[in-house]
């Protein structure tokens, strides 16, 4: 009996599924002196259900093939890319690093798998699926997509609505030293401006490291029952081997019924085996998903307090040049000084009206995605509670059946009054239950010799004891018996 099959619970159709037209495929290891890395390929395939059947999210440009290869750094540069871009969106994990055991064929095969979820789920994000990035990193060939990454973010955030401020555009050696001490300078000082939204933004950083903190709880449980899982299918297995060596030392029915048990437990062990691969791909690895997407829920909301802080930081530099402004004014023959400060001024003044569209759009992408998180992650974890709970309703069943086709071939084994096997045969039926109208008992003593027998009638004794041989005898006849 083969106690592998098909799981009743089937994988739930996921949102990312929309963009299956997104593959990636064939890894190829290469090896450019001292650098190795391993290529993947990217394709984009139009689906073939009529654009306006598709969901809004995911009508991009998709009317043409194409294929590229792409490495890991590329994914990260789009990662990262899409957090500069779409600043306040919560961007799905991307596989972590792994210095070690890199080229090992499972972890490029579980990477793989892993960076084609990111580029679906990109895909059908409601804020990233327009992003230029993704388009340049689905389409771009070799050479404009190593002149892209080498451009430093330039091109590409040129054409975002949400582009940062003129001076990052500028020599990166000291403006954006001086940027950063700004910020810092203003993040120390805690005067940070203030926006009527700013309570609501410290109830959701509130809820989401509650929420952290109760799912990585949540997590390190779950790994623990999936370990233990895994030693339930060891020990059945060594529980198996040990009955399986006991029943060979017992020859009657008895070692026979422990043989059966034996190798019940060893079907038992792979059904646990197969189970705790299923409670890790079912249960595990949805809660580690999980507790990655609070962590670009926390993200987003750093990008928030990030453009706050530039916002802030701008307000701070233009009442600093007013004020000098102000002062320079009152100096006479400083009106060349004066004409420069006020340039000045007027530049600050068109860098903090940008960077406070920039701190509005943000906070209001924040608040979408935070509301959109609520719905889909509520959604999502009632579905892995649910596939668990039928899991483990499938898992006792199989186990309830095995158990139980056992339970017969142990009631078959019969003992004595002196606990000695008693084997199985027809004649202790037939007494069990005798019949009446059956003459045959009333002949059957006629025709055998004085000399009781009994050895004959003993079916293959399997220990030579004269002690085992008492069990063949019940109410032996007194009528003489005739030689044979």
């Amino acid at each position: 009996m083969s106690m592998a099959g098909p799981p009743t619970t089937a994988q739930r159709p996921q949102a990312e599924d929309a963009a299956s037209y997104i593959t990636v495929s064939d890894p190829v290891q290469h090896a450019e002196g001292m650098n190795k890395f391993t290529s993947y390929r990217v394709d984009v395939r139009p689906p073939n259900a009529a654009p306006s059947d598709q969901p809004q999210e995911v009508n991009m440009n998709i009317s043409t093939f194409s294929a590229v290869l792409r490495r890991y750094s590329d994914f990260l540069w789009l990662y990262e890319r899409l957090h500069m871009e779409k600043a306040g969106a919560i961007v799905p994990p991307l596989p972590e690093k792994q210095p070690v055991g890199r080229f090992d064929p499972n972890f490029i095969e579980d990477r793989r798998m892993n960076l084609e979820r990111f580029l679906r789920r990109v895909a059908v994000h409601p804020e990233l699926a327009d992003a230029k990035c993704l388009d340049t990193f689905l389409r771009a060939d070799d050479v404009t997509f190593s002149a892209t990454k080498n451009a430093k973010g330039e091109a590409v955030l040129a054409s975002s609505t949400l582009s940062p401020t003129s001076l990052s555009m500028k020599p990166k050696n000291d403006v954006s030293f001086k940027r950063w001490f700004a910020e810092a300078k203003t993040s120390i000082s805690g005067d940070l401006v203030r926006s009527p939204d700013d309570d609501l933004f410290e109830e959701i950083h509130r809820y989401v490291h509650g929420l952290d903190t109760q799912m990585r709880n949540v997590a390190q449980q779950t790994t623990g029952l999936v370990r233990k899982g895994k030693e339930i299918a060891n020990g059945l297995f060594e529980f198996g081997l040990a009955f399986n060596l006991l029943g060979q030392s017992e020859a009657d029915a008895l070692g026979d019924a422990l043989g059966k048990v034996g190798e019940t437990a060893d079907r038992l062990s792979v059904l646990s085996a197969d189970h705790a691969a299923k409670e890790m791909s079912q249960f595990e690895d949805p809660i580690q998903d999980y507790i990655k997407t609070i962590h670009a829920v926390k993200l987003a909301l750093q990008r928030r307090h990030e453009k706050r802080l530039s916002y802030s930081t701008c307000l701070a530099s233009v009442e600093a040049k007013q004020s000098a402004l102000s002062k320079m004014r009152l100096l006479p023959g400083q009106e060349a000084k004066s004409y420069a400060l006020e340039m000045s001024l007027r530049r600050a003044q068109e860098a903090t009206q940008i960077a406070q569209e920039d701190f509005a759009a943000v906070s209001q992408r924040v608040l979408r995605e935070v509301d959109r998180f609520k719905r889909e992650k509520a959604e999502e974890m009632r579905r892995i509670v649910l596939d668990y709970i039928n899991l483990q309703v499938d898992y006792n069943k199989k186990m309830e059946e095995i158990w139980a086709t056992l339970i017969p071939q142990l009631e078959q084994v019969q003992l004595d009054n002196n606990s000695n096997v008693i084997a199985p045969a027809s004649v202790p039926k037939s007494q069990a239950q005798p019949a009446p109208a059956t003459p045959a008992p009333q002949y059957a003593p006629a025709p055998f010799s004085a000399q009781p027998q009994p050895q004959q009638q003993v079916p293959a004794a399997p220990y030579p004891d004269s002690s085992m041989l008492s069990v063949q005898y019940r109410d032996p006849p007194t009528t003489p018996m005739q030689g044979m």
